[in-house]
């Protein structure tokens, strides 16, 4: 526990419970199981259920994606129990140990792929390609699926998709714009998962981590209509000036796109998709409202500025300072004990050797903004557990940070111009450790004033 003031080390115990209960309502195996005990009644989903009764003719399959993957798994396996023939599995490498022996399962590599992941995805698009009309397939997606699951085209390397991918994090792209460009450099993204599973029925269960819930972006939209061309991709890497440090041979691939050598992916209104359908499960409006719920508990008013935070992560957290010294001041837009919420996913545009991640980021700023502001916190935290490349799920912030920082000799801007978050809160004993969650829908954002 860090080191401060009796009323931090509460507002600490008070939000590691209020950001726990946001992550348990939205856990992914008691999400599945009982979308699929709901499953039979009327809806847009029931044009493509599997388990309506002409599937038992044919087989019922299981493709899991994303960091959620192993416990999607665990909850479709639950429900549909015998009526399953198999299914693959695509997650983070240590929570597929939970997964049964019914599933072949691939530890994938994020945020950038691996080539675990492209045997993963291999198996996928085997599994897909034989299916025919009386076989079903139920395709459970989160977040991460979009590295963890890759398959580049024929003459494109895994190693030269890692590098773009490398890119256009640095460059700090955003979500919608990094999977435009995996879309147009994978053989499952952008719909071909659908088009490839044709003309099986398929049923999609979404677990969000995309400001939106747009399923064309969320783990880049397997079954989902790509509204984006390869001229938007070469817009995106315009933008970021990336065309001249490409990779050679997805700099050809994408050239061979825009010339029309390389089909699209198969956009809104194509055929592939009239047995699809496709609904989302939890999300981070599931999330923020069991943590709003847990803050009035606990005797805080509770209100939620947006579940659509997005920009610069040390912006952000500038933001969420002036609204936590706000509420002190003025008691606007909320009066005291408060717990203001924000959610979304914030970027970080890379310009120091640091290590970091958004969350971190954010609460360092944040930390920089309170400086001599009494009975606050601020804290940023990855639903998933995971901030970036580092075990931290995200970091607290208050108002006596820079105090505690300055005695032990850290200069905070310092860190922060590295991108080195995850250092300074390491040495104040303020990084929020929770280890993989198994669940992912964005990042939360959290004020308490006392």
């Amino acid at each position: 526990m860090a080191e401060g003031s009796d009323g931090d080390d509460r507002l600490r115990s008070d939000a590691r419970a209020i950001l726990a209960a946001a992550v348990a309502a939205v856990e992914p195996e008691a999400l599945v199981f009982e979308a699929l005990e709901r499953r039979g009644g009327s809806g847009p989903e029931d044009r493509a259920d599997p388990s309506r009764e002409g599937s038992a003719r044919g087989e019922t399959h299981i493709v899991a994606i994303g960091k959620a993957a192993p416990a999607m798994a665990r909850g479709a396996h639950r429900s549909l129990g015998r009526r399953l023939s198999g299914g693959i599995v695509v997650g983070p490498g240590d929570l597929l140990a939970d997964v049964g022996p019914e599933f072949l399962t691939f530890a994938g590599g994020h945020p950038v792929p691996n080539a675990e992941g492209r045997r993963g995805a291999e198996a996928i698009h085997a599994l897909a390609s034989r299916l025919g009309a009386d076989d079903a397939l139920y395709v459970l997606i989160s977040g991460g699926g979009s590295a963890l699951v890759t398959l580049p085209p024929p003459r494109v390397p895994l190693e030269d998709v890692r590098g773009t991918t490398r890119l256009l994090l640095r460059a700090g792209a955003t979500i919608h714009e990094l999977n435009a460009v995996r879309k147009h450099l994978d053989q499952l993204k952008g719909g071909r998962l659908a088009r490839l599973a044709a003309p099986a029925r398929v049923q999609a269960w979404v677990l969000s981590d995309v400001v939106g819930d747009p399923l064309d972006v969320i783990a880049s939209g397997p079954v989902s209509p790509d509204p984006s061309l390869f001229r938007d991709v070469d817009a995106i890497l315009k933008r970021y000036g990336l065309w001249s440090t490409l990779p050679d041979s997805v700099r050809r691939h994408l050239e061979a796109g825009l010339a029309g050598e390389v089909e699209e992916s198969p956009g809104p209104g194509d055929p592939c998709f009239a047995s699809v359908a496709a609904s989302v499960l939890g999300n981070n409006r599931r999330a923020a409202d069991a943590a709003l719920r847990e803050a009035e508990r606990r005797g805080y008013g509770s209100v939620l500025l947006t579940t659509e935070l997005v920009g610069e992560a040390r912006e952000a957290g500038g933001f969420l300072a002036a609204v936590a010294r706000e509420v002190r001041r003025s008691g606007q837009p909320i009066a005291a004990p408060a717990c203001v919420l924000a959610a979304g996913e914030t970027t970080v545009t890379v310009e120091g050797d640091g290590i970091g991640g958004r969350n971190q980021e954010l609460a360092l700023a944040a930390a920089l903004a309170l400086d001599g502001t009494p009975d606050v916190l601020v804290a940023g935290f990855g639903t998933d557990g995971i901030d970036g490349p580092t075990d931290a799920a995200g970091a607290f912030a208050t108002g006596d940070s820079l105090t505690r920082a300055r005695d032990l000799g850290l200069d905070a801007a310092h860190f922060l111009s590295r991108n080195d978050a995850y250092r300074f809160f390491q040495a104040l004993d303020d990084l929020i450790l929770t280890g993989p969650t198994g669940t992912n829908v964005m990042d939360l954002s959290l004020i308490l004033v006392r």
